[in-house]
């Protein structure tokens, strides 16, 4: 005799972690991001788990993780852009705007996420 909650023969359900699917998976994806402005490698982390998670969920959350595979490598492009640009002196600045540009990226899919809503154009190239 069992003194568990479920059906003999039946596994009890996984509660949902950080590295599964879904909403904590994504918000885990967002401060990864950000805390890449002071650790680099957690920016490549983060978008691994995007790919790794992506399809596997509900189609709003799926909006999340497009979200922040554009915010990743629209990043990068931007960045690199910018580095190009310091040889005329304007790179600096616009590298301080692509880090402005990409924290508030992060804000605005962390608030929709805890919220439970999907981003509205998860496909836009600015905000």
């Amino acid at each position: 005799m069992t003194d568990n909650n479920y059906p003999q023969g039946t596994p009890p359900a996984r509660q949902a972690g950080w590295f599964d699917p879904g909403i904590p998976n994504v918000q885990l994806i967002y401060v990864l991001y950000i805390v890449s402005f002071v650790v680099g490698i957690t920016g490549l982390v983060g978008i691994i788990l995007a790919y790794i998670n992506r399809g596997r969920s509900e189609a709003w959350v799926e909006t999340h993780y497009t979200w922040a595979i554009r915010t990743f490598w629209i990043g990068v492009l931007y960045g690199f852009i910018s580095m190009l640009l310091m040889v005329v002196g304007i790179g600096f600045l616009l590298m301080l705007v692509v880090a402005i540009w990409v924290v508030v990226r992060c804000v605005i899919g962390l608030q929709a996420a805890s919220r439970g809503e999907p981003i509205k154009n998860p496909t836009s190239w600015i905000l």
